[in-house]
């Protein structure tokens, strides 16, 4: 039977997250299409004399705050299938102290209530994937290109044994099989410095030295971001292999912050006025108040995730600020 998303076509796609994700246009329209073509893939699977269709696993590149794991999680809603985050910093390579590669497969079947064949079609959200980068200096880079290595297989598509139940030494636990086959895999990660030091270089070969650049000259250079950067980054040309589409996503402004604030089905604003309703108290605010709350935000550099911060601060203390005021209903 065809799940929702199969019926989804692409633009419908790209108008339901319009409801959750505020702004980077070109960054929903690659990555609807390339989550629609993963699920003719599947669809396609196991009839004969059809021409293999390979999997097209997504790479996000963006500033911190810029809405990668926020586009993530709202794509496994809307397609209703097992989504998890893993977070790339602790993963090493097999045989040393951290996770190893395939806990982030336990995690999937977790998500997916320990149905293997749920987990099987369902989105893992690789977090922080730049820290795997290879660092200069480091032969025994355990938590870098072992973990790259060790991901390749997973990535393109392994039978992994997921340990079910059992005690704390796995103990009666029952072994789940999960196909990673199917698996759609999504990475982020800032990168930050790649684009600067490409840049930097290109500003050598011309000649010209500048003392910083704008963000408009970043946003544009990331959007020319090749395999061969990341591979200079620091990443094997296998790994960058697993990822065919790579989409990048634009630093939010002022006005963008606002919207993020306002428009979307949970907006930030909205929630606060729930809790106060929940009180029997009204939160407003003026539009002045909003672009001061995201000055303030956009000060810290965390994107719309300083948003919160902000309100949080602003809310918790008891100031009278201006830009807000609180009524009794």
């Amino acid at each position: 039977s065809a799940s929702p998303g199969d019926r989804l076509r692409p633009r419908e796609l790209c108008a339901r997250l319009d409801d959750w994700v505020i702004g980077q246009e070109r960054a929903k329209r690659m990555l609807t299409v390339a989550v629609y073509n993963h699920l003719k893939r599947i669809a396609s699977r196991g009839r004969t004399g059809d021409v293999e269709l390979t999997k097209g696993n997504i790479l996000m590149i963006g500033p911190p705050g810029t809405g990668k794991t926020h586009l993530a999680r709202t794509l496994a809603r809307i397609l209703d299938v097992p989504f998890t985050m893993a977070d790339a910093t602790p993963l090493t390579q097999a045989g040393y102290v951290g996770e190893d590669v395939e806990s982030i497969v336990a995690k999937l079947l977790r998500a997916a209530e320990g149905n293997a064949e749920r987990a099987a079609t369902g989105i893992i959200y690789l977090d922080e994937v730049d820290k795997l980068a290879k660092r200069l200096g480091h032969d025994r880079d355990v938590s870098g290109e072992g973990v790259q290595q060790g991901l390749l297989k997973i990535l393109e598509g392994k039978k992994v044994q997921v340990r079910v139940g059992g005690d704390r030494n796995g103990l009666g636990a029952e072994l789940v099989e999960v196909d990673t086959t199917n698996v759609l895999f999504l990475a982020g990660g800032a990168f930050d410095g790649m684009v600067k030091n490409i840049l930097a270089k290109r500003s050598r070969q011309s000649g010209f030295k500048s003392g910083g650049w704008d963000a408009n000259a970043v946003a544009e250079e990331l959007r020319r971001v090749t395999p061969t950067d990341l591979h200079q980054f620091g990443f094997l040309p296998e790994f960058i292999g697993r990822f065919p589409v790579i989409v990048t996503l634009d630093a939010l402004d002022e006005r963008m912050l606002v919207e993020v604030l306002t428009r979307p089905r949970d907006a930030l604003l909205r929630q606060y006025q729930r809790l106060f309703a929940m009180e029997g108290c009204r939160l407003e605010s003026t539009q002045d108040g909003l672009r001061a709350i995201a000055r303030h935000a956009m000060k810290r550099g965390t994107g719309a995730r300083g948003l919160r911060a902000v309100m949080e601060e602003l809310l918790l203390e008891g100031r009278h600020f201006w830009v807000l005021e609180m009524k009794e209903s």
